[in-house]
């Protein structure tokens, strides 16, 4: 007989995703993709989007070839009509994974501003429509959600050539905080994750300057740029029941470069 005085012992909640629908962005590469296939291997149906269509079908392709559930949806997410009546047709999605997103770096001193309305129309302005556009699905269907905005360390620091980047990922921290509170009342839960530099096509050129990956490696203290895998395990656990009391906050996967 158990012994009715014994403590009871809790259980981890699930980190599995099975049921539930996912809309990831920018999914045709890098961390877009790394996301969609973490959370389709958690057993979510994920929705891919990007804006480069050839990419995308063979993105989708191998994440159906895994036996997992995905479709595919070629969408420039800049275009706030279409995006909006993909949401309202194809939602509503219980996970939002907003990794979109483009930089145009180099000295503040010669930002142009057709380099600053790109990368903030991208970045910020389409983050925060999509991000409404989910969150108002998923309230007009009285259900919970997860929705989680790709930041960057460059959300909490400053860095080198990078004002309209650091602008836009520090406008997303606050969109975001600001979102979670208003919508906690439905259960909805917004966050971000924040990245330091990881191997991906978009950081391809910053990572074959050698003086600069001497720098970027001297503030990563584990001491080694990132991979995609890196970002998978953190994207599960937000998306999931595992982080059901985590909004309005921020996950830094950054090998501790912002702990100085």
């Amino acid at each position: 007989m158990p012994d009715p005085a014994a403590p009871r012992v809790p259980r981890t909640p699930s980190f599995r995703l099975d049921g539930r629908r996912a809309l990831v962005t920018g999914a045709s590469s890098g961390i877009g993709f790394a996301a969609a296939a973490a959370l389709a291997q958690a057993g979510a149906h994920v929705a891919m989007v990007a804006r480069r269509a050839a990419e995308l079908e063979a993105a989708v392709a191998a994440v159906v070839a895994e036996g997992c559930s995905a479709t595919g949806r070629t969408l420039d997410i800049t275009d706030l009509d279409a995006t909006a009546e993909f949401v309202a047709q194809s939602g509503p999605f219980d996970i939002l994974v907003n990794s979109a997103g483009m930089a145009r770096h180099g000295p503040s001193l010669d930002t142009t501003p057709a380099d600053y309305d790109a990368a903030m129309n991208l970045n910020l302005r389409a983050a925060y429509f999509l991000t409404r556009a989910v969150a108002r699905g998923l309230i007009a269907a009285n259900r919970p959600g997860s929705l989680i905005n790709v930041s960057s360390q460059m959300g909490h620091v400053g860095g080198p050539d990078r004002a309209v980047y650091c602008a836009n990922k520090h406008a997303l921290e606050g969109m975001t905080k600001a979102m979670a509170l208003e919508w906690g009342r439905y259960w909805i839960r917004v966050n971000t994750l924040c990245p330091t530099f990881i191997r991906t096509p978009l950081a391809e050129r910053t990572l074959a300057d050698p003086e600069r990956k001497a720098w970027i490696l001297s503030k990563i203290k584990l001491g080694r740029i990132g991979e995609v895998e890196d970002v998978m395990g953190p994207v599960v656990f937000l998306a999931s029941d595992a982080s059901a009391l985590v909004t309005g906050t921020h996950l830094l996967v950054d090998g501790g470069w912002t702990a100085e």
